[in-house]
């Protein structure tokens, strides 16, 4: 007999990933699928056909009856309006679309509460109510409702995490009243569930193109960015997650949520756990407006990380800082130029882990547990010298991620489901 396994899938800017993992939580196959050439991250049909070829792929490593529960995560705040079909009525609004429209932000700050994640231009309740006169309306869903919808038959779910900007209450656990007064009927929202427990078995028309049993069970998933914290197996209070990608992603693990607007700070509710965390406008984007892979590679190898330059500096683009310093004034700070290439690197490693050292103090200041162990992903976390610099400045363990795939951590999801029903041990 096979080998039970459950499969993650993610949807993310350029394309979909999907990986298969036993009841040991290793990964036994993985497989990407790009999108085609063109504006397709924005047409809903090309996000399906991305995950089909990656889903069919991985089902080729794999035996098809071995399959158990299959969970999906998307971008954060990423909607669309569909038909009582599930059929998109109108071109979705991205996790980073912006909406301009000053009264609809209003609305939201009249009625939303000061902690909510619905507030901000990008937030998945701005979008719902860009949607609300488009023709045949039937519900409004997020990316990872709507790709999950298609393996369920059932379009009215969502999961906590990504109905988190959309204004869901995460304490209380349901879509509060002020939604409505806010102007979208809570009819229009999909039901939610938590992250990890079950939508449901697999439709019959998804068994049937994908070969896979009926029994096949679809579970709840999440947002890219919890996907990606729970890939690395962090899974205790004060286990933390840092990002060194173009920005500077912090998460932490924390026993109770944290809740500082001012500060970029929200927490996603993991069952009983609280997701906390925020993004500085520092990171690898800095860094690469000065130095290319190679240069980065070369100046590295000549960084002596026991031997600080003393240079103070706050690595920024352009003014204006949210977390871990909540001040939209704050001037870059990247000088003095030392006159050597390789110092003045050292000098941006100092400071953008300053800010790290920083980030995590600030979500302990404000009630989550000191920071305990830390694990690493995004393209900084290979940089050797970077790294050293920052287990110096931050003292705690740094720990290898189990995996850095967002699809690994909607897997440990999906196998959360499995073991609740009984269908994996």
């Amino acid at each position: 007999m096979s080998e039970a396994v459950v499969i993650g899938i993610d949807i993310g800017t350029s394309g979909a990933r999907a990986v298969a993992m036993n009841a040991e939580r290793i990964v036994v196959a993985q497989t990407s699928a790009p999108y085609d050439a063109g504006n397709t991250v924005r047409d809903p049909k090309k996000w399906w056909a991305a995950v089909s070829d990656a889903l069919s792929a991985l089902l080729y490593e794999i035996p098809r009856d071995s399959v158990r529960a299959i969970a999906v995560d998307g971008t954060s705040g990423t909607v669309l309006p569909i038909d009582s079909a599930g059929q998109p009525l109108a071109e979705p609004l991205m996790y980073n679309d912006a909406v301009a429209d000053r009264s609809l932000l209003d609305r939201i700050k009249k009625f939303a509460p000061a902690d909510s994640g619905a507030h901000g231009a990008t937030s998945g309740l701005a979008k719902a109510l860009k949607f609300l006169d488009v023709s045949g309306l039937h519900r409004i869903v997020h990316q990872a409702d709507w790709i999950a919808g298609n393996l369920s038959g059932r379009f009215d779910l969502t999961d906590e995490n990504n109905a988190l900007k959309t204004g869901y209450d995460p304490i209380e656990r349901r879509w509060p009243e002020w939604i409505a007064h806010a102007g979208v009927p809570v009819e229009l929202l999909p039901e939610v569930r938590e992250p990890g427990s079950m939508f449901g078995p697999i439709s019959a028309n998804a068994a049937r193109e994908f070969g896979l049993p009926a029994e096949t069970l679809i579970v709840a998933g999440t947002t890219d960015g919890c996907a990606s914290f729970l890939a690395t197996g962090a899974n205790r209070p004060g286990d933390g997650v840092t990002a060194l990608g173009s920005s500077l992603t912090l998460k932490l693990l924390s026993d109770r949520p944290i809740f500082a607007p001012s500060y970029g700070i929200y927490s996603h509710r993991i069952g009983d756990m609280w997701l906390a965390g925020g993004a500085s406008n520092s990171g690898g984007r800095v860094l690469a407006k000065f130095f290319d892979t190679a240069a980065l590679q070369s100046l590295s190898s000549r960084i002596d990380p026991q031997q600080p330059t003393g240079l103070d500096y706050y690595p920024l683009l352009e003014k204006g800082e949210r977390f871990p310093v909540a001040d939209p004034d704050l001037a870059p700070r990247m000088e003095p130029h030392p006159g050597d290439d390789a110092l003045f690197l050292q000098g941006l490693f100092e400071g953008t882990a300053a800010i790290e050292k920083l980030g995590y103090r600030r979500l302990s200041e404000l009630g989550a547990p000191p920071l305990a162990s830390l694990r690493s992903v995004g393209g900084g976390a290979v940089n050797s010298a970077w790294t050293a610099i920052r287990q110096s400045a931050l003292g705690v363990p740094f720990l290898e991620a189990a995996s850095t795939e967002a699809a690994a951590g909607t897997a440990r999801l999906s196998l959360k489901g499995a073991i609740a029903a009984g269908v994996m041990q």
